[in-house]
């Protein structure tokens, strides 16, 4: 456990769900964790005991990415957990694929609604459509992905030719998404289980991912927003190459300022925890060194890919380097808009920045 963690309190120690079953962490609050085809190798979902227009059941929060063994590990939860009740209502925090590859089978499987904000359903409903008559790409892999890193200082062939194959990557994940869905939004108050739960958008780590904050229960389900060991990823991808995202994402996180000391933090990724405002300082201190490196090495021009092992001082796979890639060039694409760094394109094609006026 590294010295951040320490200042964090796992309220259930150690314990973590056995495979198809659940754990409660709170009153009709049950945690549930499948496996994920990466480093990062679960995510957690949660259920929630609720009442809809009569009916008993279940809301689901996130799904895991479309698998047979994470669908078998679905089955075992309905035969161990729901109680002989059905799957009210699907809800999903963002378009990422780990939390919504299996909306569509679960709303199928039980004729319940998806409910998720317009933007992060109008994501997922796009990139998960096979690829266009005349274009190799769906989602954000393929040529154009690969562009976008190359024209950010990927050099590794062996990289660049496998971010080159994943043209169908998001729909290899992400198998399908319902055709309807029920629009939630920054602030909406929606009842489960008698109790309500607002809405918290925020933005940075995805277009518009919802936590959702019980003040009867003192829980947040904080998605990807707030996690426990790791950094939430922030990134600059090749489908919005001029973005600006880590200032949306530490704004983001300032509306968690007004919610109670001993708040239980549900995260995607990690174990339930308090010290949720500590955990929110640990991000704006991490972000703010990880800056400092930044404007530091760029005393010479760096590309983001010059970045990269800067900020990573360990081994990273495919995967790992497309997100430390695009988290590296958020870093400096703040710094630049802000006017500390200039940038420019070499005759190679290669964007650098270095410290403004040098």
């Amino acid at each position: 456990m590294n010295p951040d963690e320490q200042k964090l309190t796992y309220v259930l120690g150690d314990t973590i769900p056995e495979p198809g079953h659940a754990v409660t962490v709170s009153d009709g609050v049950r945690w549930v964790r499948l496996p994920l085809p990466f480093a990062l190798d679960h995510i957690n979902v949660w259920l929630l005991r609720d009442e809809i227009d009569g009916r008993q059941g279940w809301t689901v929060i996130d799904t895991g990415v479309t698998r047979d063994n994470v669908k078998a590990l679905w089955e075992q939860v309905f035969e161990t957990t729901l109680e002989g009740l059905p799957i009210l209502r699907v809800l999903v925090t963002h378009m990422h694929p780990d939390h919504v590859g299996l909306a569509w089978w679960l709303c199928q499987r039980w004729d319940a609604p998806l409910w998720i904000t317009m933007t992060e359903f109008m994501v997922a409903r796009l990139w998960s459509r096979p690829a266009a008559p005349g274009s190799s790409e769906s989602g954000a892999g393929g040529e154009t992905a690969l562009a976008h890193f190359v024209r950010n200082g990927l050099t590794d062939p062996k990289v660049e030719e496998e971010i080159g194959k994943r043209s169908s990557y998001y729909p290899s994940l992400v198998a399908d998404t319902p055709p309807t869905f029920i629009r939630i939004m920054d602030n909406d108050e929606i009842v489960i289980g008698g109790r309500p739960w607002r809405v918290i958008v925020g933005y940075g780590h995805s277009p518009e991912h919802a936590a959702l904050y019980c003040d009867t229960l003192k829980v947040l389900v904080s998605g990807d927003m707030v996690l426990p060991r790791i950094s939430t990823n922030i990134s600059v991808f090749s489908f919005e190459p001029e973005a600006d995202p880590l200032p949306l994402y530490l704004k983001s996180l300032r509306r968690f300022d007004d919610l109670p000391e001993d708040t239980l933090v549900l995260p995607s990724h990690g174990r339930p925890f308090k010290g949720l405002h500590e955990r929110v300082a640990q991000q704006h201190a991490h972000h703010a060194a990880r800056l400092e490196e930044v404007l530091a090495a760029c005393r010479v021009p760096c590309s983001a890919n010059d970045i990269v092992p800067i900020m990573f001082r360990r081994k990273l796979d495919t995967h790992q380097i497309t997100f430390a890639l695009g988290e590296a060039l958020a870093h400096l694409h703040m710094l630049y808009y802000q006017g500390t760094l200039a940038r420019v394109v070499g005759d190679d094609g290669v964007v650098r920045f270095s410290v403004a006026g040098h």
